[in-house]
């Protein structure tokens, strides 16, 4: 009988060890996300920080490629600003776009002043 309960208790440790392991690579994958994040933030002169998820395009206004997305809070490096299209969201009208390193974004979704928090100097 010993052996048996020992057998149980081993296969039940292997489970809880292949269920440990699999949630440590969901974080492990994450945190290099965000780390990936923070080392485009470090590369840029700026930081800014979207208030909701957005779109990044290839140029300043909606008729350029999507060519992906920032999630709600996540800082990103950015160079410089531009004017481009003007958008109006949540009370918010503005024609300025932030230049990060994967592509533009529009101002209007940005914590921060006018310009995203960018000096009005930054002009791209």
């Amino acid at each position: 009988m010993p052996t048996r309960s020992f057998a149980r208790a081993a296969v039940v440790g292997v489970g809880a060890l292949a269920l440990l392991g699999s949630l440590t690579a969901t974080s492990a994958v994450a945190a290099s996300d965000s780390d990936r994040g923070s080392a485009q933030v470090l590369a840029a002169p700026y930081a800014v920080e979207p208030y909701e998820t957005v779109n990044v395009r290839s140029g300043p206004a909606t008729s350029y490629d999507k060519v992906g997305s920032v999630a709600a809070n996540q800082p990103r490096g950015a160079y410089c600003w531009t004017r481009g299209e003007t958008i109006t969201d949540n009370g918010y009208t503005n024609n300025v776009w932030v230049q990060l390193l994967e592509g533009y974004v529009s101002a209007v979704y940005l914590k921060g002043n006018e310009y995203g928090d960018l000096p009005a100097s930054a002009t791209c």
